[in-house]
């Protein structure tokens, strides 16, 4: 079936490959004034987001959570979640978007446990008092003079500010409290439980029955549920993470076709090759040399 949820690089822009951009700044007033300030739900399949609410206040659906938030506040949204916003039009802030893949690639090699922080979208109320709220702004801007400078090293001065942004996400996570739920918060927190538990065991090719078996629900009630939240199946959950590593393995390691078919849990590398094109067009090795061009013809 296919989804009736529009899936952009940036809201109302049409999608394109995740390797081209590694990172994108912007004011949150630029892409949400000409909508009236409202932002319908949608997804970006390789792209995370960082909002910084300042100045305004809004209503935030994240899958099948709402909240409501008043500034200052800070919003992360990691690819493949159905998100949208309806903020007031005094609202500011900077958005900042940048490659999931790349990101969670650096930090496995600089701080593993940011992992997991990255994989977990976030709204947080922050005390503008905080060091670590304090902290903030400056990244923002360093970010933003990055993005508009283009000078040589961009990709790399940006994305290591980009990194150093999380990881005060991170902080701030551990300090404060998650903003409630308006509502649906059951719902919410059953996706993030199957998430974490394919998170886990993806590689493993268990089958559906199994998760819902260790969530306590039947096999149909996960489905239902994923297509009520997610507006996918709960089998395209896992299909995504087994693609989403995959894509990063082909990306940024060296290793054969048939190791990265071994790591994501393909004993054939031919099933594995005939599973990645029919979820994204192109055999593995056609994913990688594209994905490579793109990101050296970034670089140039």
């Amino acid at each position: 079936m296919k989804s009736s949820i529009p899936r952009y690089d940036l809201y109302g822009d049409q999608q394109q490959s995740g390797w081209t951009n590694s990172f994108q700044f912007e004011w949150i007033p630029v892409r949400s004034s000409p909508y009236n300030y409202d932002i319908r739900p949608h997804t970006h399949d390789a792209f995370i987001q960082i909002l910084y609410l300042i100045q305004g206040e809004g209503e935030v659906l994240i899958n099948d959570a709402r909240y409501h938030v008043n500034s200052p506040a800070l919003i992360l949204v990691p690819a493949q979640n159905v998100h949208a916003f309806r903020f007031s039009p005094s609202i500011d802030g900077p958005v900042v978007t940048a490659s999931q893949k790349s990101l969670e690639s650096m930090a496995a090699v600089v701080m593993p446990e940011l992992v997991s922080v990255l994989r977990k979208p976030a709204v947080l109320q922050l005390d503008e008092s905080s060091r670590h709220a304090e902290a903030l702004m400056p990244l923002f801007l360093g970010i933003e003079r990055e993005w508009r400078v283009h000078a040589v090293g961009q990709v790399a001065a940006g994305m290591s500010l980009v990194m150093a942004l999380l990881v005060q996400v991170a902080r701030l996570s551990n300090v404060l409290e998650p903003t409630p739920m308006a509502h649906n918060s059951r719902k919410a927190q059953q996706i993030e439980k199957f998430r974490a538990l394919v998170d886990v065991h993806f590689r493993e090719r268990r089958p559906i029955d199994d998760y819902a078996n260790e969530m306590g629900l039947t096999a149909g009630h996960l489905t239902r549920l994923c297509r009520e939240v997610l507006n996918v199946s709960s089998q395209d959950v896992v299909n995504a993470r087994i693609l989403h590593e995959a894509q990063r393995e082909l990306v940024y390691s060296t290793d054969g076709i048939k190791q990265i078919a071994n790591l994501v849990g393909f004993v054939d590398e031919a099933y594995f090759t005939r599973f990645f094109r029919k979820h994204t067009g192109l055999t593995p090795s056609e994913f990688r040399g594209r994905a490579l061009a793109s990101m050296h013809a970034k670089v140039t």
